[in-house]
């Protein structure tokens, strides 16, 4: 039998509680602090295989990203929040492309 895992979203209000129509965990943040922590949290379990975090508060939160650009779970997926893209997802994206293939195809 397949192991299953949760999907969450951290980020403002605003921009994750439409997820829970879609049945995923939702955790609104107030500050990138809050998101540290309930990342922590949603790893620790190993039950959570991704993670979207909003780009807002990706942009402040880099050793998190760092720390776990390489696990296999959670996965984090960086999303647009309610102000738009701020490019971050789709250069991480990239980085990660470049690395597995050794250019940047996209």
């Amino acid at each position: 039998m397949a192991a299953t895992y949760r999907i969450a979203a951290v980020g403002d209000w605003e921009s994750v509680m439409g997820f829970r129509a879609l049945g995923l965990e939702t955790y609104p943040a107030a500050s990138p602090e809050e998101a540290r922590e309930t990342i922590r949290e949603l790893a620790k379990d190993g039950d959570c295989g991704i993670i979207y975090l909003t780009e807002q508060l990706a942009r402040d939160l880099p050793d998190v990203l760092e720390r776990y650009k390489d696990e296999l779970r959670p996965a984090i997926i960086l999303i647009p929040g309610r102000e738009g893209s701020l490019g971050i997802g789709m250069e991480n994206i990239k980085r990660s492309i470049q690395r597995a293939v050794g250019a940047d195809i996209l």
